[in-house]
């Protein structure tokens, strides 16, 4: 799990760098954004599995879709944080950001190590 959050990191990098390149400072940020948007509840909902996995006694699966739904929900709350908070918002960048970053996990269970 932690390989997938590792590739939207990257993912988000270098969409970062891209947009920077592309737009300037502001569709980097955007790009950035972007990708924590959907980065960081992902982090936080594997660091929840690895934590639940490792307490006996614990119902896994009522754990992991109670924290998906959390996510899901942390996810659209911190888009909507951004798009409000944000006023200089590239949104092709941010959007791109928040795409290859959500792709970016497949990734992970196409090549295994």
């Amino acid at each position: 799990m932690f390989r997938a959050i590792l590739l939207q990191v990257a993912a988000t990098v270098l969409t970062t760098l891209a947009a920077g390149w592309l737009v300037g400072t502001r569709g980097a940020i955007s790009a950035a954004l972007g990708g924590v948007v959907c980065t960081l509840p992902n982090f936080l909902f594997a660091l929840r599995l690895k934590f639940v996995a490792s307490r006996p006694g614990a119902s896994y699966p009522a754990n992991f879709f109670l924290g998906e739904m959390v996510k899901i929900a942390a996810t659209i709350g911190l888009l909507a944080f951004v798009v409000n908070e944000y006023a200089d918002l590239h949104w092709p960048s941010m959007l791109i950001g928040l795409g290859l970053a959500l792709q970016a996990g497949f990734l992970a269970f196409w090549k295994k190590s």
